[in-house]
């Protein structure tokens, strides 16, 4: 069977250790009794251990030649090879409205994106894992007051429970990337409702973070029109802190001071 070539275009870097596949796969057990998704199966390696577990697993593929060998590797498959954009699916669709697992070796260039995707979808997806660049993987799983922790560790906290299960060294890619990666898992936590507006809280996420040395007196300023915030917003006891320092809470509780403001200017645009 002819091998596929990993494309750099689509950010291809094939797991080759079978050992560590076997352990990603078995990372969707803490979430038993439900589907999974696999994410980028490439040639499948470890399609093969989840397709051994007694539960429905389903993959999506944007590589048409990958979906081409998954095919002739995996007959059992063929009705579950989804030959789609992960990024452009409506994910509501894929187990019938079900809820389902998240899984894959996640191409670096997109990882955020599908973990945005993810929040977008978090009534569908109770449980995630995979694989990561280990920078990547560190700032989610980061806790306040961390280098790492910035606007990637508070929205991913916001709805889920980050554990960084344990790193992968280059050397067990075709072709070996030039960063170690990580495999991690994201468990949805008990929140239901954020208490604030979610749009508004990414915001003050982003702009805090986009000056995360400032403290927050400061870096807070652009979320107002000419007028500015009203007499005394800026003495307040978060506003001597920096970002990184906020726990998930804590931005909560910014958002609904921010959002009591009069002055607080519209977004540029779609936030």
């Amino acid at each position: 069977m002819k091998q596929v070539k990993p494309k750099k275009n689509l950010g291809q870097h094939f797991l080759t250790d079978l050992d560590i596949a076997r352990r990603i796969a078995d990372t969707v057990d803490a979430c038993a009794g439900i589907p999974v998704l696999e994410v980028g199966p490439g040639m499948g390696v470890l399609t093969q251990f989840l397709i051994s577990k007694p539960r429905e697993v389903k993959v999506v593929e944007i590589d048409a030649e990958s979906v081409a060998y998954l095919h002739d590797r995996f007959p059992a498959l063929a009705d579950r090879i989804v030959a789609a954009d992960f990024l452009r699916m409506d994910l509501g669709g894929v187990f019938g409205g079900r809820q389902f697992v998240l899984t894959g070796n996640y191409p670096y260039d997109i990882s955020s994106q599908i973990f945005f995707k993810m929040l977008d979808n978090r009534q569908l997806i109770p449980c995630c894992t995979g694989m990561i660049q280990r920078e990547v993987a560190q700032r989610m799983a980061s806790a306040p007051g961390c280098k790492a922790y910035g606007i990637l560790s508070v929205l991913m906290q916001a709805w889920y429970d980050v554990e960084y299960l344990f790193t992968v060294d280059e050397d067990v890619f075709n072709p070996p990337p030039k960063v170690k990666s990580a495999v991690i898992r994201l468990t949805r936590n008990g929140r239901t409702s954020l208490g604030c507006d979610e749009g508004l809280f990414r915001r003050v996420v982003k702009t805090a973070f986009n000056q995360r040395r400032k403290m927050l007196r400061v870096s807070l300023r652009q979320l107002f029109g000419g007028q500015g915030a009203t007499e005394g917003f800026f003495d307040g006891p978060l506003m001597t802190m920096r970002p990184e320092q906020l726990s998930v809470g804590q931005f909560v509780e910014l958002t609904n001071l921010v959002a009591a403001e009069p002055a607080l200017a519209k977004p540029a645009g779609n936030e």
